[in-house]
């Protein structure tokens, strides 16, 4: 089809989140009045996708949250934190980012439990995660009071980039120091 390759990378543009296949699969169905294949549309991703993997773009078109999406490349950061100062609407502070850590590695998590392990109350923390739509609720615990659940969002994924959970750095990731406190340097 003619042009397929240009409608879809003006829907990837202009979505605010990650774009599935099927997604754009009825957009352009709907806009051509046709049946379009699975593969035409994945083979015009690649196409774009491959396009943009050039030195000429400062973006690329990036799989994450089982979708589609424009972001700036990473050479770019520094140039594009410099423009939004690292706004704090964006960034995480340290107690929302070991809530949110818990919430994705013990998911789906009760207040109770979070604070149990953080050894803090975890309330603030919870609702900024809340609020920005990083965490969502997962129904009720069978337990005592039956406390709300939650867990991590499709929003979390496209925060960090990932496209699944298992894709999470898990203890072994994390190399231990050369010199640590404590221990002689032999």
């Amino acid at each position: 089809m003619e042009f397929l390759d240009k409608h879809i990378e003006a829907l990837i543009f202009c979505s605010p989140s990650a774009l599935k296949v099927s997604d754009i699969q009825q957009c352009i169905e709907a806009l051509f009045d046709t049946k379009i294949p699975t593969e035409d549309i994945e083979q015009a991703i690649a196409k774009i996708t491959e396009r943009y993997n050039s030195e000429d773009f400062a973006m690329e078109i990036v799989h994450a949250a089982e979708g589609y999406q424009f972001m700036s490349k990473p050479a770019f950061q520094e140039t594009i934190a410099l423009l939004l100062k690292q706004s704090s609407k964006k960034r995480l502070s340290r107690s929302a980012l070991e809530t949110l850590s818990i919430i994705a590695y013990k998911q789906p998590v009760s207040r109770p439990e979070l604070e149990q392990v953080r050894g803090v109350n975890c309330d603030y923390a919870l609702k900024k995660l809340l609020e920005k739509e990083l965490v969502e609720l997962r129904g009720k615990s069978d337990g005592v009071g039956r406390p709300l659940l939650y867990g991590t969002s499709e929003r979390f994924l496209e925060y960090f980039g990932i496209n699944d959970l298992k894709e999470l750095p898990t203890l072994k990731d994390f190399a231990s120091g050369e010199n640590q406190i404590g221990l002689d340097n032999e």
